[in-house]
């Protein structure tokens, strides 16, 4: 199948039916997400991914009863880091280093630069900016996850500062951003399933300048 195949076949799967997704589909919907381009490749979100029944339970009241966590197989959710520090950044070029094979003697120019222009930024601007990269991973595993034919939810309706404090977010130096349930759907539960998938007509949607 290919991806645009597989963007026709998915969609904002309503109901799930709680059959398990295999975790080697589950490790690729994930490394997808890591795989994921990032502005100056600093990787600024983390996957965090939940199996525990009671967990995804706690977790249903505070996206406002949606089912599709409670019955999903696995819930990732994408956290974006707090806030861009000099040590974050630092460890993110030092590891690029040595697995590289290059010395890592101290910031290079670039890196120098970065972080001024970080620096000069509120921490608010920081998770702002963060949480633009976790949507890319976010978009990378979920056509990932289209392509192994496996349903994903994306949810942005959520309290999140409720699920921060549930996850011990701030802890880590994370705020959650994004929700994604991994399951199967429900066919003959689900209102959605068998609609057309309607999308803003290509000639409206598509700008040129030849």
């Amino acid at each position: 199948m290919s991806l645009i195949d597989a963007l026709n076949w998915r969609y904002a799967t309503k109901k799930m039916n709680g059959e398990k997704v295999p975790q080697e589909k589950v490790d690729q919907i994930i490394a997808a997400a890591h795989l994921a381009p990032t502005s100056s490749g600093l990787q600024p979100f983390r996957v965090i991914v939940i199996t525990n029944e009671e967990l995804k339970e706690k977790i249903t009241p505070i996206a406002f009863g949606q089912t599709q966590i409670a019955a999903s197989s696995h819930l990732l959710v994408f956290a974006a880091w707090d806030e861009y520090t000099e040590e974050r950044i630092r460890g993110v070029f030092s590891n690029a280093n040595k697995e590289r094979g290059l010395p890592d003697e101290g910031p290079s120019d670039y890196e120098v630069m970065i972080t001024g222009v970080y620096a000069a930024k509120t921490s608010e601007e920081h998770f702002t900016h963060a949480a633009k990269q976790a949507y890319i991973g976010f978009g990378m595993a979920i056509a990932e996850a289209a392509l192994l034919e496996v349903d994903a939810t994306p949810m942005e309706g959520f309290n999140a500062a409720e699920l921060d404090v549930l996850l011990g977010l701030k802890e880590k130096g994370l705020r959650s951003v994004l929700l994604l349930p991994l399951g199967y759907r429900e066919v003959n539960g689900d209102w959605l399933v068998n609609l057309k998938k309607v999308r803003t007509p290509l000639a409206d949607f598509l700008i040129e300048y030849n």
